[in-house]
């Protein structure tokens, strides 16, 4: 693909019309099998397992979105992340994950990757030192999470590839919240970017999927191994369904982003929150990273409650525009309480060593009216302070 500018990438990488009908979308090639010429004459496809038209029009645009030339696509964030893991490392291989990171990962990382036999150590997210000291001999793999889920910390992803590559070791990120429209983790040293595509790039709440964009062929060839072996994998709707979304990436960002700095100002302002996170503000402990590695600071808010989980039940009843839901990145405002929600899986005791407390609350901005937003919000609050 000749280079092209992002918001252009957004709607034409891997995108071309088709070839026999002239259709300007990617047809959704709904087949499981294709006819061939003759045994071992194909026309370039042979089990829509491998590989599907529409899969690959979705695969080949995340890699030009994140700068590189392999793309994958799975059937949900966590079996891209599975992938990762189970194509790449193997029993007695190290990895050294940021502490703060979405409860499934955790869970992967807990209840399944270590019945494979494998060690993995956990490092403060927002400290290079602290990666370079959990780093052993056989450490194969990094995985760092940029800004964090659900504390918005901020990795600076160029120190710690510096330090995985001393250690001849890959680093991944996952890029979901900040999408390659905020930040490109390849350019700063990354070697894998890990996306739930279920998040901002489908931007709907339609659809679950996740994505791979590998620097490396070598690397990209024993991932891809895994994903046909183990065969979680999109089916071309849903692939079709992502395409879509990832149309429309930047002019949504712009407005999440808007939204988000609104919500987070207002809050950081309310008596009845005692803390708030979100990297564009001045006084979030690693403003300056976030604004030298990224282009913006995303539109995920999470703030801290005075009253813990009481207080916290209360708010979230109240709101009338905010939905209660799991998930994030969707056109619509929705808001999450992680300690029983998306990290219920991390043990309580592990949960308030990493800061989240009965009183966290995350917010992710929608694209509605910001007055109607802040609105929402007051209003839950301030039934708060009453009581």
């Amino acid at each position: 693909m000749k280079r092209m500018g992002f918001e252009t990438a957004l709607i034409h990488a891997g995108q071309e019309a088709d070839r026999r009908t002239g259709s300007v979308t990617v047809p959704v090639y709904q087949t499981s099998t294709y006819k061939q010429d003759g045994v071992g004459r194909d026309r370039g496809w042979e089990y829509s397992r491998t590989g599907n038209p529409t899969r690959k029009a979705l695969e080949d645009c995340v890699a030009a979105l994140e700068g590189v030339r392999h793309g994958l696509a799975f059937a949900s964030g966590l079996a891209a992340e599975t992938a990762v893991v189970g194509g790449l490392l193997k029993k007695g291989d190290h990895v050294v994950a940021g502490d703060d990171l979405y409860g499934g990962t955790y869970r992967l990382f807990e209840k399944v990757f270590r019945k494979w036999g494998l060690e993995i150590t956990y490092a403060d997210s927002g400290s290079p030192a602290a990666f370079r000291r959990a780093m052993r001999r056989n450490t194969r793999l990094v995985w760092a999470e940029t800004p964090t889920n659900p504390l918005l910390n901020i990795t600076d992803i160029a120190a710690v590839a510096e330090i995985a590559h001393k250690g001849r070791a890959l680093l991944a990120v996952d890029n979901t919240f900040a999408t390659p429209y905020f930040q490109r983790p390849v350019g700063l040293g990354a070697d894998i970017v890990v996306h739930s595509s279920t998040k901002y790039l489908g931007g709907h709440s339609d659809v679950i999927g996740g994505l791979l964009a590998i620097k490396d062929k070598a690397v990209f060839e024993e991932v891809k191994f895994h994903q046909n072996a183990a065969g979680a994998v999109p089916g071309p709707w849903d692939a079709w369904l992502t395409l879509r979304g990832i149309k429309t990436l930047a002019v949504r960002m712009k407005a999440h982003e808007a939204n988000a700095f609104e919500i987070a100002e207002a809050l950081s302002r309310h008596p009845a929150v005692s803390k708030v996170y979100y990297p564009g503000l001045k006084d979030h402990p690693a403003h300056a990273l976030a604004g030298a590695q990224m282009d913006g600071y995303g539109g995920m808010v999470s703030f801290e409650l005075k009253g813990g989980r009481p207080a916290a039940e209360k708010f979230l009843k109240k709101l009338k525009i905010f939905t209660l839901a799991e998930s994030l990145g969707g056109v619509e405002s929705l808001a999450c309480y992680p300690a029983a929600m998306t990290h219920a899986a991390i043990p309580e005791k592990d949960r308030l060593a990493r800061g989240i407390t009965a009183g966290l609350v995350r917010l992710s901005a929608g694209i509605e009216s910001t007055e109607d937003l802040l609105k929402d919000l007051h209003r839950a609050l301030n039934q708060i302070q009453r009581g």
